[in-house]
């Protein structure tokens, strides 16, 4: 009941009310409320083709068309489909659908649900056959596990009748398992991705040097809710393989859940990978972001709180940040009939807030910049995957995680008068100096060339940050020992640099001490900042890879880096803090804390504000909406982490000031594992202390105030006992009816606010005030009406506190709850949990708006309460409170008799 019961709340407020003044709101006649749901392009139109689950076909999550132009797909959980669909415009849209029978089977054995393949999250349709990526344990009712499948039709049957398994892939089945599979520009190779629970297979050749490690002296805290704690470099990764599956080449790693790639008509690839939502408000978060798959490119993604900074010169930045969510599709719109730009973008599914992105790319160096547009979106959308057909309309599906599921088209309305010739003919595309020379240095990754190291030497200090990373890949792949002197002898600092990371990931531990006196050769005062970095990263390598030197160099090592510190840029800070911890720097416990103090956040730049999600999808977004009323601060974060593995350099004055920050950083609200992480830098600092003082700074640090193992605050609200189940009205109503009687008051109040109606709604005199007053709730419905309102919620929504979809200018739009207007500004709070921050939306960037279909109110909330704490819920909303209220007093028999 986070927002309000969806019955007709204007009764409960009464109609005589003040009310603002709506928007202009567009009003069309729904055809499909699948289809009239969501928000297009001006220009395009969109149909519903299909609904899987209302044939019980299950959950599709991956799609690819064949030759002959029909659309196969898979079940996540089950068989592969076919389907012959009809063309733009038909009278009827409903296509033919046929389960695909698959092996050398019997007629008899055609009844069962899944024969011979299934369960793929990868489908491409290539080689006159279908290729097909398993995300399944292998068990007796479905016998493939997880793997790259070819599938071919050798007796002309039209069914696939052959089935070779081309490798079988370990790890972890599942969301973060293999994924997609598509077809090289050269239509020769195939490129497959993975995510980081699948283990990475012996290659045939790497462009990515083996030789990766954790590389960050940060003090290491794994997930406390044990997240991916198993899992080590390099997480995910793409590989590029030939039609048979005979040569696999690893094209690029450090990924945490790349779900698919695609292609440019330059022929460069990117992904769109994942964030961890349990990380919201860590230092380490990152958000869901648009990566260029360079060959022999790393991406950073290490387990917990161990991931890269983008800005570490050994792995790659983002092409472009889009913000939280959960990346699903990823495809090119070179072939589509829209207009031309939307055939130079890349599209990108968001699953977890019903968004597909149109990304712009422009040629910037050897690289892209782009920007992101909102191309359709809607609530919900679950979007699982998408290509582009035969007649160039994009076809994409929803569902996942056996949620409904749903087959759509989006068309062009013009379409006609773009050419496919003109499509297919498109003018070259715009290939920069710096495009070359990466692709030049490119040449020399994956195995030993002579001349290697010549041509790729003077790149090391290229301005351009692929370029430069491409030449020293380059450079990682010839034998060590025809460039370690060169190295070390380089007298350039910025090529030092590089060469000296190359040479800490490859060279002898017995060269530290070299490597690192060429360091310190350096004027560090001298370097532009990105370059500061780039000589603090080469420092961290070759002292985690070698260890700690001997105190003679040691201190040499901290004198050239403490005067350095504290900078005046937070990731200066953040590489030197874990430097200097580590090196056990004498003054680094009271430079850090005295920084931390006066620390504050650097914006992290994102297409898509984290308060314009919130709205949505409430079942994810109300996790953010309650970070962002109470956002941790995570420069401070990082330094304190930083500071749990000091053991020298403590005072009295200073241990107090640091735990009880510590205690203090409970306070604030972020990601699931926030709690817990701050409680494992927390456990890790009390290590350090002596034994006989640890019970005080265990006290003072929040001891207390931790539950559930460290992972949750301690709170005196009621904790549900359950079990719960999947409540329906059905199944609810006869516990609530008019026997309901002797029920708990207290208990119900506590229930209140444990299910989180207290948040948004008053009851009596207590409660939020985001959805209306639920005290007269008893006296105006019936417990059944109460119960749809709070099963389905989206059923019906009170105009009163309905979220408006703001549609704006530039193709984005914003949704919130309009609190006020006047003639120039729509003033609307997007956030349940902070209602007081208001956004401010100028009327003429808005197009149109439109009353948002998803309630704010999430769903399920009772799915925790037994029958008995249902109950007790059920009196304490009928009766307002009221003790003397006959659920609490007498016996529905009684009460019939008085009566």
């Amino acid at each position: 009941m986070r927002s309000l019961l969806a019955v007709s709340v204007s009764i409960l407020i009464g109609t005589s009310c003040s009310r603002l003044k709506e928007p202009e709101t567009e009003i069309t006649k729904p055809v499909n409320p699948k289809v009239d749901k969501l928000r297009l392009p001006d220009g395009f139109q969109a149909e519903h083709l299909y609904s899987p689950g209302e044939h019980e076909q299950g959950s599709w999550v991956a799609m690819t068309f064949d030759d002959k132009g029909r659309l196969i797909t898979s079940d996540q959980y089950g068989a592969l489909y076919r389907l012959e669909l009809s063309p733009i415009g038909a009278d009827s849209v409903s296509p033919k659908v046929e389960k695909l029978v698959i092996g050398d089977v019997s007629p008899e054995d055609t009844v069962n649900s899944e024969i011979g393949m299934g369960y793929a999250q990868g489908l491409l349709y290539a080689f006159n056959s279908l290729y097909v990526v398993v995300n399944h344990t292998s068990d007796e009712e479905f016998n493939k596990g997880t793997g790259l499948y070819r599938l071919q039709d050798t007796d002309g049957d039209d069914q696939f009748d052959k089935i070779t398994l081309i490798k079988s892939l370990a790890g972890e089945p599942g969301e973060h398992g293999p994924h997609s599979i598509i077809l090289a520009p050269d239509k020769k190779s195939l490129y497959i991705c993975a995510g980081n629970h699948t283990d990475l297979p012996e290659m045939d050749a790497y462009r990515l040097p083996p030789v990766w490690q954790r590389d960050n002296l940060f003090p290491l805290i794994k997930d406390p809710r044990g997240h991916a704690n198993d899992r080590k470099a390099p997480g995910g990764w793409i590989a590029k393989i030939d039609s048979l599956g005979e040569h696999w080449e690893l094209i690029s790693a450090g990924y945490r859940n790349p779900f698919d790639i695609a292609f440019n008509e330059a022929g460069d690839l990117f992904t769109y990978d994942s964030d961890m939502e349990w990380d919201f408000g860590m230092p380490w978060y990152r958000p869901t972001r648009i990566c260029h798959v360079t060959s022999g490119s790393e991406y950073g993604w290490r387990t917990g709180n161990g991931k890269w900074s983008p800005l570490y010169p050994d792995n790659l930045p983002p092409v472009l940040n889009i913000g939280q969510g959960s990346p699903t599709n990823l495809m090119y719109g070179e072939k589509a009939r829209f207009p031309e730009k939307y055939r130079d973008a890349l599209f990108g599914f968001d699953w977890s807030f019903g968004i597909i992105y149109a990304i712009h790319l422009k040629p910037e160096g050897s690289s892209y910049s782009a920007t992101a547009e909102e191309f359709l979106s809607g609530s919900p959308l679950p979007l699982t995957d998408g290509v582009i057909g035969p007649d160039g309309a994009i076809y994409f599906l929803t569902g996942g995680r056996r949620l409904e599921s749903d087959l759509y088209r989006v068309y062009y309305n013009d379409y006609e008068d773009i050419d496919p010739q003109q499509v297919a003919s498109k003018n070259a595309p715009v290939i920069t100096k710096e495009h070359k020379i990466r692709e030049q240095l490119e040449k020399y990754h994956g195995e030993p060339k002579a001349g290697a190291v010549d041509f790729a030497w003077p790149y090391l200090d290229h301005k351009d940050r692929f370029v430069q990373y491409a030449a020293r890949i380059a450079v990682e792949h010839q034998p060590v020992n025809e460039w370690q002197d060169r190295a070390l002898q380089e007298q350039d600092p910025e090529k030092r640099t590089e060469a000296i990371i190359a040479l800490a990931r490859h060279g002898n531990k017995a060269l530290s001490d070299d490597m690192l006196e060429s360091l310190m050769k350096t004027d560090y005062a001298q370097l532009p900042e990105q370059e500061k970095l780039n000589l603090l990263r080469a420092f961290e390598l070759v002292l985690f890879r070698n260890g700690t030197p001997e105190p003679a160099l040691k201190k040499r090592v901290i004198a050239y880096l403490d005067g350095h510190y504290p900078a005046e840029k937070n990731e200066l800070n953040r590489s030197l803090s874990k430097i200097l911890v580590a090196l056990e720097a004498p003054q680094v416990v009271p430079k850090t804390l005295a920084l931390l103090e006066k620390a504050k956040d650097e914006k992290t730049e994102t297409a898509t504000a984290s308060s314009d999600l919130i709205l949505r999808n409430p079942q994810y977004g109300m996790d953010i909406a309650g970070m962002l009323a109470d956002v941790p601060p995570a420069q401070q974060t990082y330094l304190a982490t930083a500071l749990s593995e000091a053991e020298t350099g403590w005072t009295t004055e200073l241990r107090e000031k640091y735990f009880k920050w510590m205690y203090n950083a409970f306070k604030y609200k972020g990601g699931r594992s926030y709690v817990g992480f701050i409680d494992k830098a927390r456990q890790m600092a009390l290590s350090h202390v002596p034994k006989s003082q640890y019970a005080h700074y265990n006290t003072i640090s929040g001891d207390s105030l931790l539950s559930g193992g460290g992972l949750e605050i301690v709170t005196s609200a009621y904790k549900p006992k359950g079990p719960g189940r999947d409540w329906t009205v059905e199944e609810a109503l006869p516990f609530v009816d008019d026997s309901l009687t002797n029920r708990n008051l207290e208990q119900g109040k506590a229930i209140f606010a444990a299910v989180l109606c207290k948040s948004c709604h008053t009851m009596g005199s207590e409660g939020g005030t985001i959805g209306p007053d639920l005290t007269q709730l008893g006296s105006r419905f019936t417990p059944k009406d109460i119960l749809e309102a709070i099963i389905y919620p989206d059923s019906v929504i009170s105009d009163q506190y309905a979220a408006t979809v703001f549609y704006l200018q530039d193709g984005s739009s914003v949704v919130g709850r309009l609190t006020n207007e006047d003639d120039n500004t729509y003033y609307i709070s997007q956030n349940p949990f902070a209602p007081q921050t208001i956004r401010k939306i100028p009327k003429n960037e808005v197009t149109k708006t439109k009353i948002s279909k998803v309630s704010v109110m999430l769903p399920h909330l009772i799915n925790s309460l037994n029958p008995e704490e249902l109950k007790d819920l059920m009196a304490y909303l009928i009766s307002a409170g009221n003790k003397d209220h006959k659920v609490y007093t007498a016996s529905a028999k009684a009460n019939s008799e008085a009566k």
